[in-house]
């Protein structure tokens, strides 16, 4: 059976951001072209984040897929590691702050930025 990688940006049990991945079964189709089982969506918007941009730490307000379409995006956590993601790359941003928390940029989240000479331009698609 063929999988599409899944990479997930969530709120581990500590309250800090983490990635992990995830096959998701492309069990449905036929043998020319495999398909995911259906999963909900209720918007998407489009970004673009000119040169130079870097968000402060922030969370997630709602779980959405985030695909990169022109540029480079890297995503920065609180222990220091980084991962980037180009053009056709994606993550399932779920890092969302804990339920009764309060914001503490020193333990919650995860910052955004462009890298490179070419804006970034990114779609969200909201669960």
């Amino acid at each position: 059976m063929s999988t599409f990688r899944k990479v997930v940006l969530f709120t581990d049990v500590d309250g800090r951001a983490r990635f992990r991945e995830e096959d998701v079964p492309l069990d449905q189709g036929t043998p020319a072209a495999r398909l995911s089982a259906v999963q909900a969506a209720s918007a998407l918007q489009l970004r673009e984040s000119p040169v130079g941009f870097r968000s402060n730490f922030h969370c997630t307000g709602q779980p959405q897929w985030l695909f990169v379409l022109r540029g480079v995006m890297e995503i920065g956590l609180q222990d220091g590691s980084t991962r980037r993601f180009g053009p056709g790359e994606h993550f399932y941003s779920a890092d969302t702050l804990p339920q009764g928390a309060t914001f503490d940029p020193q333990v919650h989240g995860h910052w955004s930025r462009q890298v490179g000479e070419e804006p970034l331009v990114t779609l969200f698609v909201r669960d």
